[in-house]
């Protein structure tokens, strides 16, 4: 895999699933929400929207946080952000690591679906956004990533090591270490959703 990126396009061709990635209340709601968050959920929104109108797989990850931590299971901040209409194109997964794949049936709902190109959004952008990203290219999907659909803190400043790096930056390296198989479009709007060739039933 090379480390140059694709050229970002201005649309992308359909995908078949939307991998909505943690947009759970700890991260995007309250003191602890990402930066911008209205502007991330007014975003994921409109594409989990325009994917049930597309008739696309729309698959939820919820993280179960450990003991303590703000998205542990059963606490407010483990709450998904968006409503769910779960049905046999609409699903919600819990996941432990930061990879959606990892043990959890993800992939096999990929392939029941007939799925074969996806686009992931959520939080946070340099960890379990990559995360899936990434696994779900190594198993061949074709994964587009709207710009404005992913998002991260800032990471605090390091003595000796760095200055402050704000989350727009994070966010846009997290894009490039996938990678020129990765499609990055600019936006939400920029991804368009049409039916897997072996739809659910």
């Amino acid at each position: 895999m090379s480390n140059q990126l694709s050229p970002q396009i201005s649309a992308a061709s359909p995908v078949h699933a939307l991998i909505v990635v943690d947009v759970q209340a700890d991260a995007v709601e309250g003191a602890r929400a990402v930066p911008d968050a209205a502007r991330l959920l007014d975003r994921t929104a409109d594409l989990i929207a325009r994917a049930r109108e597309g008739g696309a797989l729309v698959v939820h990850v919820q993280n179960d946080g450990r003991p303590g931590a703000g998205d542990e299971p059963g606490t407010p901040g483990w709450a998904l952000h968006h409503a769910v209409e779960e049905s046999a194109t609409e699903t919600v997964i819990r996941k432990t690591r930061d990879d959606s794949f990892h043990r959890t049936p993800l992939r096999g709902l990929l392939t029941d679906a007939g799925v074969s190109a996806l686009a992931v959004c959520g939080v946070m952008s340099e960890m379990c956004v990559q995360a899936t990203a990434r696994t779900a290219l190594e198993l061949g999907y074709r994964v587009v990533m709207p710009h404005d659909a992913h998002a991260t803190h800032d990471i605090p400043a390091a003595p000796g090591i760095s200055d402050v790096i704000v989350a727009a930056a994070v966010s846009r390296v997290a894009e490039w270490a996938l990678g020129s198989d990765l499609e990055v479009v600019p936006g939400a709007a920029d991804v368009s959703f049409t039916a897997p060739a072996s739809p659910v039933d």
